[in-house]
């Protein structure tokens, strides 16, 4: 709940079946209360501006104006929580991509019909909790492309050395921001983050034309190599196995944990199972506790290991239970963790660590 009343949610789509599925769906939730609905942003503004909703979901195609301008226009003159509920076409996935980085809270997938809801059903209300919990980001706007971050001294890198990372609501951005400053030569670097999958692929597209590493959605058997991020396919579990002097990824179903698939602890723990005190763990934004447990692994197998602080945090429940557990080696800003990876990863630092 806000503030000890419902979560008020403001239902926008042109679909009246998906208003529909997302109202029943909503409404069935004792903490969640849909105040009205609409079918285009003409009369989303209007609506908002009478029942003062605290979580806006938002189509993407929508006739008269699509959502993206609506989104633009909603986050300049009146910021809130919104959750983007798009079709699993590619155009629609770039745009939900797109909507992301204008400040949107998370992107699912939008049921076909009322008795194809899946997971959508069973993530749609904590999804909301999630943005009504959030911090409203202010749109980034045009930026120039990220300069690397440089080692204070020449990166020599560690042999085999593995980072991952994981991260959740508010993740998309923040993996963006630390892989655009990571130079070409970064250490192989694994990433769950939690997506639905038709969204994973374009998400992982769009990091490999922003960055200098590689970055591609990874496939069961892909080699970790030097200048490569292998970013988990929605709705499957993502693993590191050792394979000879190196490491490759299994892709496989399995159950949810923590309610997610992928899941940041079965990553985490198969890094501390494989790579231990070789690997550097890093938790990011997101609701809940997925995370927790498997950077702790990692910390108790001498990996070093960094939480985003609550500052930066668009939700701070993953980073926040990694510390409550004394995983975290370190606490930094988001803006600060790039930097702080280098150097993890870099022979002079892990030497000054070893030594302390």
């Amino acid at each position: 709940m806000v503030s000890g009343r419902k979560i008020r949610v403001l239902v926008v789509d042109d679909s009246a079946l998906v208003r529909h599925v997302l109202t029943e769906t909503l409404s069935a939730e004792p903490d969640l209360e849909v105040v009205g609905s609409a079918a285009d942003p003409y009369a989303a503004r209007d609506l908002i501006l009478e029942l003062q909703p605290d979580v806006l979901t938002l189509d993407i195609e929508m006739p008269r104006m699509d959502g993206l301008t609506f989104l633009r226009k909603l986050m300049r003159y009146r910021p809130m929580p919104v959750l983007v509920i798009s079709s699993l076409a590619q155009s629609s996935c770039a745009a939900a991509l797109t909507a992301l980085e204008e400040g949107a809270v998370e992107a699912l997938g939008k049921p076909a019909g009322p008795y194809s809801v899946g997971d959508l059903r069973r993530t749609l209300a904590d999804k909301v909790r999630a943005a009504a919990a959030s911090r409203v980001r202010v749109p980034r706007g045009k930026v120039e492309k990220a300069v690397p971050v440089a080692a204070a001294a020449p990166l020599l890198l560690r042999d085999n050395v593995v980072v991952a990372i994981g991260a959740s609501t508010g993740g998309t951005e923040a993996i963006r921001l630390i892989l655009e400053k990571l130079p070409a030569n970064f250490p192989p670097t694994v990433i769950t983050q939690h997506i639905p999958s038709g969204f994973s692929k374009p998400f992982a597209d769009r990091l490999n034309d922003l960055c200098r590493m590689e970055v591609k959605q990874a496939e069961d058997g892909d080699e970790l190599r030097t200048g490569r991020a292998l970013l988990a396919p929605g709705g499957l579990h993502m693993l590191l196995r050792r394979n000879g002097a190196g490491y490759r990824v299994a892709v496989k179903n399995g159950p949810r944990v923590c309610y997610q698939r992928p899941s940041v602890d079965v990553l985490f723990s198969s890094v501390a199972a494989e790579a231990g005190r070789s690997s550097v763990g890093v938790i990011l934004t997101g609701m809940g506790s997925d995370g927790a447990n498997g950077m702790l692994e990692m910390h108790q197998k001498g990996a070093s290991t960094i939480a985003q602080d609550e500052e930066s945090c668009v939700v701070f429940g993953m980073p926040r239970e990694a510390i409550r557990k004394g995983a975290a080696g370190q606490v930094l800003p988001l803006d600060q963790i790039a930097s702080a990876m280098v150097r993890l990863v870099s022979v002079h630092e892990r030497e000054a660590v070893s030594r302390y």
